[in-house]
């Protein structure tokens, strides 16, 4: 029995637990999925010739439409599959045409930081790596995966891109909440974990620190609280092993959780910033000029003694942030604040 033919003659109840997909296609061919109703099958071999012209198909055709539905379906759990286990970036040339000298390799659970002034071209490295240039875009690079040139299909077909981004804009258009904007997500992914929702919420909660519900619309979440939303469901919900990031330092959330969020979903990370504290958590650094790639600077004891010590003022920080929106009075001297780490006042450098 091939695929499609066992499908069809499970009951309703066991393709909701092996297919569940399938009952929103079969249920727009008004086949009836109320609990007692026949298998998909039998109504399907009961209908007449009246019943198809209702819905503008013969059998064969709708056939034919489950089959390619189902090979739909084996494609995109093959794209979630696809084994990414390095990303190689290759140096193209600058804003003046003089040659990049570029070549690095970066694996799934590093974070590489992309610093440099505005304008120097770290927004365009990402939209390289975005793109998986092939020498075909304004720097000349070059992008490999897993040593390898990619696949036609991973650079230009929708379902098979293996690149996410998260941009400084999270702007939500659509008239929805937040639980069936996940709901929805996760149904296009072919996810089906009970939780899955709620663990989203949680930890976009735990990022951002504003509390939304899965009754909250998602164009009444702040900035903070949309860019949280969207990490956790890049960790949560995306398939794509690389994960870009421009620009977080802004939105008001917890940096160090986000990126070890995302490291411990096994994703290669890049991040443009301009902070500090961001540029220290990378396990290395792209340093960028006049458009290219100048040095590259990897993480070492002195430079984590110093993330530790940004950490404790970062959390000051968060703390006063904290006080502050709950709309208490910021004291010196008071438990958390600065004395309490510098061992000064705060009204001193």
């Amino acid at each position: 029995m091939n695929q499609c033919d066992y499908l069809l003659s499970l009951s309703w109840e066991e393709l909701c637990s092996e297919a569940p997909q399938l009952i929103d296609f079969f249920r727009g061919y008004g086949i009836d999925s109320a609990p007692g109703a026949p298998s998909p099958g039998h109504q399907i071999e009961a209908m007449g010739e009246d019943d198809f012209l209702d819905i503008g198909l013969t059998k064969g055709q709708l056939l034919r439409n489950l089959r390619d539905f189902l090979e739909k379906i084996d494609d995109m759990t093959r794209a979630g599959q696809k084994d990414v286990r390095e990303l190689s970036l290759l140096g193209g040339h600058d804003k003046d045409g003089i040659p990049e000298d570029l070549v690095i390799t970066l694996r799934r659970g590093e974070i590489t930081g992309i610093v440099g002034p505005t304008g120097s071209g770290k927004s365009r490295l990402l939209a390289d790596i975005e793109w998986l240039a092939q020498e075909d875009t304004p720097t000349g690079r070059r992008v490999l995966i897993n040593g390898e040139p990619p696949d036609p299909e991973l650079r230009f077909s929708i379902e098979h891109r293996i690149v996410a981004q998260l941009s400084q804009n999270m702007n939500f258009v659509m008239d929805t909440t937040v639980g069936e904007f996940l709901k929805l997500h996760a149904e296009s992914r072919m996810i089906d974990e009970p939780r899955i929702i709620e663990n989203i919420i949680t930890m976009a909660n735990e990022l951002a620190g504003e509390p939304c519900t899965a009754e909250t619309a998602v164009t009444a979440l702040s900035g903070g609280q949309s860019r949280a939303l969207m990490i956790a469901d890049t960790a949560y919900l995306s398939t794509s092993p690389i994960v870009l990031i421009d620009e977080i330092e802004n939105a008001g959330i917890d940096k160090r959780k986000a990126l070890d969020l995302l490291c411990s979903r096994e994703k290669i990370v890049l991040i443009a910033t301009h902070d500090p504290l961001l540029a220290l958590m990378c396990s290395q650094r792209l340093v960028i000029r006049n458009g290219a790639v100048q040095k590259i600077i990897a993480a070492d004891r002195d430079e984590q003694d110093q993330l530790e010590s940004l950490l404790q003022i970062d959390s000051v920080i968060q703390e006063l942030r904290r006080r502050i929106r709950a709309g208490e009075r910021i004291r010196e001297g008071a438990p958390g604040i600065l004395p309490d780490i510098l061992g000064k006042p705060l009204h001193e450098g």
